[in-house]
């Protein structure tokens, strides 16, 4: 049996290991579709009509347009739970136990990772199931919700890594918690819920070149059934850096222990 071959096998012995700790505590998945569902109803039936108004339409234009950054905002939030079951892992001593057993080091963090990107992906679908139910209606072809899936998995492979590297680097599982807060807040200073044009000047700039604005315009546009345009190549390129830096930086960290 080649190297290859055994690191497939014990990867996805150790996704089985993940899925079964989701299934185990599904408390976890579900306050992870808590949190963007709670903000989704907040600001469309609380904010909807004013906001709407200021986008020429009405509470239904708003939710159009917010969707996509909740969607967003949903996989900044996941990656809290992928952060905490590293730490997890680490706090625990089941790793160093893993170290001394036959298996491939990269099984370990392949597992956290395929683990969580389909917690992910059943936590989006829980908050779009949610939208639709409040009355989105997107007109995205099938074409276009494939490159909607596409961007999603990617945007959350690269916060994914990111997450793992800091659940590796987190001493305790509390600070594990709270490290990826920023990937959380970053939907809301972009462009998933109001326009950046309407911000003030410097937070306007900040707004249009930080990573989750592009995430969300591409997004955006394959709803609608529209071209994102250099949106696309953006996202591509920021998602790339990211999951290299996480990738980087959890190998680093998980070889020095």
């Amino acid at each position: 049996m080649t190297t290859l071959t055994f690191a497939l096998r014990d990867s996805n012995t150790m996704l089985r290991r993940n899925l079964r700790h989701m299934l185990r505590y599904p408390s976890l998945t579900f306050m992870l579709a808590g949190l963007p569902i709670i903000f989704m109803l907040l600001f469309v039936f609380v904010f909807g009509a004013t906001l709407g108004a200021g986008l020429g339409g009405d509470r239904g234009d708003y939710l159009t347009f917010v969707v996509p950054g909740v969607l967003l905002l949903t996989i900044g939030s996941a990656t809290t739970g992928t952060a905490i079951s590293v730490a997890s892992d680490m706090t625990e001593g089941i790793v160093a136990r893993f170290r001394t057993m036959a298996i491939a080091r990269v099984s370990i963090l392949t597992g956290h990772v395929l683990g969580s990107l389909i917690q992910t992906f059943v936590v989006l679908s829980l908050v779009l199931g949610v939208a639709v139910a409040i009355g989105y209606r997107p007109t995205a072809n099938p074409a276009a919700w494939l490159g909607v899936a596409a961007v999603l998995g990617m945007v959350s492979f690269a916060l994914t890594w990111l997450a793992v590297a800091l659940g590796l680097v987190a001493k305790t599982v509390e600070e594990a918690s709270n490290t990826p807060m920023p990937l959380t807040l970053l939907p809301f200073l972009g462009s998933g819920f109001v326009p950046t044009d309407t911000m003030p000047a410097g937070l306007r700039q900040f707004a249009e070149f930080q990573p989750f604005t592009p995430f969300m315009e591409t997004v955006r546009a394959l709803l609608a059934g529209t071209s994102p345009g250099g949106h696309l190549i953006t996202t591509v390129a920021w998602c790339a850096g990211i999951a290299l830096t996480g990738y980087l930086w959890a190998r680093h960290r998980y070889n020095k222990l």
